[in-house]
């Protein structure tokens, strides 16, 4: 049930991404939804099924986009299992740990991605760093307020569930 909940999240990146990235911006810098939900997935089920998902989320953008498929997917790869091994490792539970779990991998995939393009001569980025940071920033933001919404949707029902049925658990007990 887990796999197909990371697969239905996966494809539901990949089509807003493709589909809605001209208004996927946040400030001057374009989200990354994909990458989003693969640091998502690491975090909540460590090293090796983020690492699968960033696999297949980044073979999946390679081949829907006009890049050289694999170097997406190996950045992707990297970041999932590099973010899942510290999710094993550190306590990622709160808004500022997650913010700066977000921002690092940004940073670390675009630096796979880019350095890979610069180092194959297939693509000159120059200094792009501001917009990196600034990518993510607005991958962190996001990624924060879905986590969070994330979390909170379960129990949200539980307790909409417990109050309509009188505001807490009642128990009856026969005196006899």
């Amino acid at each position: 049930m887990k796999t197909l909940a990371v697969v239905v999240a996966l494809v539901l990146a990949l089509v807003l991404q493709t589909r809605l990235a001209p208004f996927l911006v946040l400030g001057t810098s374009p989200l990354d939804l994909v990458l989003i939900v693969v640091v998502y997935v690491a975090i909540t089920s460590g090293p090796t099924t983020g690492l699968l998902a960033g696999a297949a989320a980044g073979l999946a953008q390679d081949a829907l986009s006009s890049g050289i498929l694999g170097i997406g997917g190996l950045a992707k790869t990297v970041v999932g299992y590099l973010v899942g091994l510290a999710s094993t490792q550190f306590i990622v539970a709160g808004p500022l740990p997650r913010f700066l779990t977000f921002l690092a991998s940004t940073v670390i995939h675009a630096a796979i991605f880019m350095g890979l393009y610069e180092l194959l001569n297939l693509r000159d980025f120059g200094f792009p760093w501001g917009g990196v940071l600034g990518q993510g920033v607005a991958n962190a933001l996001v990624g924060i307020v879905v986590l969070q919404a994330i979390e909170l949707l379960p129990g949200a029902a539980e307790r909409r569930q417990q109050r309509g049925s009188g505001g807490g658990m009642r128990t009856s007990r026969r005196l006899d």
